[in-house]
């Protein structure tokens, strides 16, 4: 489930990637943008009109059965995690200015053939930007946008342009987001929930599917949960991720 203060993140940090593209592709620190989300309008229901005649409309006449074409798609569509070829090391160029050894390093197999680079390298640095937003605001937040993977690619980003974020990933790694987890991925200790929703519900089962602890929250706040060492699946439904406490967990 989306989380609420992500998505209104995601509005302020695209009003400002407006204003920032015009930036040229050296890499020098765009302001934070987030992903455009589709409009939720759809076509209007008709309803009846009083001017509209009974008498049914003569029906259309035939046409003939044609095949539809599929696009061909255009020389610069591939998104940056596109599969197929990737452009060389050697070849990873900008069309104006210069890449840093750091962002050479995070570009390599990762700009798709015939791709410019700087456009693989700004969602990089997008990645990283909403990451320093967010952690300011909420460093919970933060740390389950990246554990439920509502930023993509954040690790990979950190890594190679915003190290000083490496806790956040760290950190991510010990997380659960919503879903079921079962078997090895169910790790024992205390975790609390992070940005929850009203509507944020949990079950810890063990052997043969004993309930072993279940709980329901409308409040919006953080809560508590232990996960026994005897726990063997961990269910959870609009409460967006669970963080360990302490280092690990």
């Amino acid at each position: 489930m989306r989380n609420p203060f992500l998505a209104g993140a995601a509005v302020v940090m695209t009003v400002a990637v407006l204003a920032a593209c015009g930036s040229s592709a050296d890499g020098n620190d765009p302001e934070a943008a987030g992903a455009q989300r589709p409009a939720a309008s759809g076509p209007s229901v008709p309803g009846p009109s009083a001017t509209t005649p009974t008498t049914p409309a003569a029906p259309a006449p035939p046409t003939a059965s044609a095949t539809e074409e599929p696009a061909a798609p255009g020389p610069s569509a591939p998104a940056a995690t596109a599969e197929g070829p990737k452009t060389p090391s050697d070849e990873i160029t900008p069309a104006t200015g210069t890449f840093t050894k750091k962002q050479k390093e995070y570009l390599e197999d990762r700009v798709p053939k015939g791709m410019d680079p700087a456009a693989v390298l700004q969602t990089g640095q997008e990645t990283c930007d909403k990451l320093r937003y967010l952690v300011k605001a909420d460093r919970d937040t933060a740390v389950g946008a990246i554990a439920t993977e509502e930023i993509p690619d954040a690790p990979a980003a950190v890594a190679g342009l915003c190290p000083q974020h490496q806790d956040l990933v760290d950190e991510a790694a010990y997380a659960y987001a919503d879903g079921t987890h079962t078997g090895k991925t169910v790790r024992p200790g205390v975790y609390r929930s992070a940005s929850p929703t009203t509507n944020c519900s949990w079950q810890i089962e063990g052997a043969g599917g004993k309930e072993l602890a279940s709980g329901t929250s409308d409040t919006g706040k953080s809560r508590k949960i232990t996960i026994p060492k005897s726990a063997v699946t961990f269910t959870s439904t609009g409460c967006y991720a669970w963080l360990a406490e302490g280092a690990k967990g």
